[in-house]
């Protein structure tokens, strides 16, 4: 008698209905997230930092920091918004850790010292909001030109889209394990600024392993790409 009461139905309770259902939400879920990867931010992998032309290696700690400006076509074509055009300078930076010691970056400093010496540190999720949001502060193109604007609804100065690309095509600042690579981007606002004139240069300090900082990298930024550079 246990037995067929467990085997009979509840009241109202549809069982081939739940099945046709079921076969119906997968497929619909699975489009679904095939259809959100397809709008997260997807760079390409990131090699090993001592690869790139600008790159500094710390030997007595195993540590390699690289830089790799977005300057040429090939390299922005990563990104779906021209952020060039409004005034940021972005700035893939990989670093390798090749010790066998976690590298902590909660007190990560970056700084790029343009050639005036003057010192500017990365932009924000929230910079960079304001900017996109109100372009006309850094209409850094020529008379007649326009910017990409990248417009929502009328009530949504930026799309979801470009919000979640900037946001997560950011630089984050967690453990770097033994043996691996982490990367990112920088957004720099250079708006009338020389990026690559002679003596400038990214400076990064506050990185930690078992407690204990390492000594800074100084990466130059005025060498020229090694691709075709980018027409303006």
């Amino acid at each position: 008698m246990e037995i067929t009461a467990l085997c009979k139905t509840a009241p109202g309770l549809d069982i081939i209905g739940g099945v046709k259902a079921r076969r119906l939400f997968i497929p619909v879920m699975l489009l679904t997230t095939l259809v959100f990867c397809e709008k997260r931010f997807s760079p390409p992998p990131a090699a090993p930092a001592v690869t790139y032309p600008m790159h500094e290696t710390h030997p007595n700690e195993s540590v390699t920091i690289a830089v790799d400006p977005c300057d040429t076509k090939e390299k922005l074509a990563v990104f779906r918004t021209n952020y060039k055009g409004y005034g940021f300078y972005p700035v893939r930076l990989i670093v390798t850790n090749d010790s066998g010691q976690t590298l902590m970056l909660q007190d990560l400093k970056i700084e790029f010292i343009t050639a005036r010496r003057d010192k500017i540190q990365p932009a924000s999720d929230a910079d960079i909001y304001r900017r996109l949001a109100n372009p006309s502060k850094a209409d850094t193109s020529r008379p007649g030109m326009k910017l990409p604007f990248p417009v929502g609804r009328k009530n949504e100065p930026i799309s979801k889209d470009v919000r979640e690309e900037y946001e997560s095509a950011q630089f984050l600042t967690v453990p770097v394990t033994p043996h691996s690579t982490n990367s990112g981007y920088l957004f720099f606002d250079t708006v009338g600024m020389d990026t690559l004139a002679p003596g400038a240069h990214l400076y990064i300090s506050g990185i930690k392993a078992e407690g204990k900082e390492l000594f800074y990298f100084e990466i130059p930024l005025d060498k020229a790409p090694q691709d075709a550079p980018l027409q303006k």
